[in-house]
């Protein structure tokens, strides 16, 4: 389960007016359940809906309040707690590092399988699931935008971990491989955490959560979550009519 009690992201932020560095809010406080297997994030672009999915792994750590994974803090046990959640960028080349696909999974598997040849063995098993064997031993240059997403949830999901979080992984994919990867997560017996802007895609989760300018403003089901940030989109709109 994942809890966040009170928790809130705060950054020190030059003054505009020229004086000293002052404190400013990203996020929060937030409290927080989330026990569901499937829970979609929603919100505007700089709302505090990527903080969130961060805070959810320790990629960001609470300044103040607590974030913990089935009863890991993230703050005291990071490491135990990145083992549990896996995170999946917006941008693959933003976690891909290896030249080709298999010495990329085969990476994620270090630690737990320290044998070469059967890291390989399993990081090739790993690419068989996702369609990607056949490209194993290409360059990831050589792979498309969606092979590239796949290839970097191949390498995450390799780690068995009990939670995935997204942020954004559809954002840059083209209809086809979009409709592909929301089938894959839909199929995964992890909890997943997703941020995205597809609201079709939303609609399917279990549960919705709404940000706007650093709070969740909304929680509930799809429709009744959806709905209210519908509203919130369009008098954001309105107001930028001059």
């Amino acid at each position: 389960m994942i809890e966040l009690d009170a928790a809130e992201v705060t950054a020190w932020s030059p003054d505009p007016a020229g004086g000293p560095d002052r404190v400013v809010r990203l996020l929060g406080p937030v409290t927080l359940r989330l026990t569901e297997r499937r829970v979609a994030v929603v919100g505007a672009n700089g709302s505090g809906k990527s903080t969130l999915a961060r805070l959810l792994n320790g990629l960001v750590l609470p300044s103040a309040g607590a974030v913990r994974v089935d009863g890991l803090d993230t703050a005291a046990d990071g490491r135990a707690v990145r083992q549990r959640v896996g995170f999946v960028f917006t941008d693959p080349d933003a976690q891909i590092v290896m030249p080709t696909p298999l010495e990329d999974v085969a990476l994620s598997l270090r630690r737990t399988v320290p044998d070469a040849r059967e890291r390989a063995s399993r990081a090739l098993d790993v690419l068989t699931r996702f369609g990607l064997a056949q490209r194993a031993h290409v360059s990831v240059h050589a792979l498309s935008g969606g092979q590239r997403q796949l290839l970097a949830l191949a390498a995450v999901l390799a780690t068995e971990p009990a939670v995935l979080v997204c942020d954004e992984p559809t954002t840059l994919l083209d209809l086809r491989w979009r409709t592909h990867v929301d089938a894959l997560l839909a199929s995964l017996a992890q909890q997943v955490v997703v941020v995205t802007h597809d609201l079709e895609a939303a609609a399917r989760a279990e549960r919705v959560l709404v940000v706007d300018d650093g709070q969740v403003v909304a929680d509930d089901a799809p429709g009744p979550a959806l709905a209210r940030y519908r509203e919130l989109m369009g008098a954001r709109a309105a107001e930028a009519v001059p």
